[in-house]
């Protein structure tokens, strides 16, 4: 009688109920990420390349620079910043984003650091850049937290959509481009 229990027929049947819990809680954790991600910055668009090439120039990312991208998707931005020499730190809350840029990260063999994990929770004290594309409404908590922990002189871009209440140090406005905005705490 054990030794059916613990036949290779019921090991595998084992197996396959372990995989099949397995993947759903895999779908689950994406669904559920996402769905935050959502909610609490923005869905994933990604940013073309010549974008990523204004924003490094706007901001005169440079070696030795600690680069902070809030929702990093696929990192692409992080991975360009950290070739320049900076110190660039990609935040994702999505696991299928984060997933991509660890594997886009470790294809390009670039030294940026992706990270699992909400940028609310994230202290900003050393950071001289932050890039972020989020939408509007999380902008007067988000601006908040700027203000509390960025430390005099760091920048901020932002990608389309201006902080109310500040002033851009920068506009860089381009026909058929998104616009872009540097302000200099």
């Amino acid at each position: 009688m054990c030794r059916k229990a613990w036949g290779f027929k019921s090991l595998l049947r084992h197996h396959k109920v372990f995989m099949l819990i397995f993947f759903l809680i895999f779908i689950l954790a994406i669904a559920v990420t996402t769905t935050y991600a959502l909610f609490s910055g923005i869905g994933w668009v990604p940013t073309r390349q010549a974008d990523i090439d204004r924003f490094l120039r706007l901001a005169d990312v440079g070696s030795k620079e600690k680069v902070y991208d809030l929702g990093c998707g696929d990192g692409r931005l992080v991975i360009s910043a950290s070739k320049l020499g900076a110190e660039a730190i990609g935040l994702e809350i999505s696991i299928l984003l984060y997933i991509g840029a660890v594997l886009r990260k470790f294809f390009s063999g670039s030294k940026a650091k992706i990270k699992f994990g909400d940028f609310w929770r994230v202290d900003l004290r050393q950071a001289d850049v932050v890039y972020l594309f989020l939408i509007p409404r999380v902008y007067s908590r988000l601006k908040n937290k700027l203000e509390k922990e960025l430390k005099p002189g760091a920048k901020v871009v932002v990608l389309v959509w201006p902080i109310p209440g500040w002033q851009p140090s920068v506009v860089d406005k381009i026909i058929g481009r998104p616009t872009l905005y540097l302000y200099v705490r």
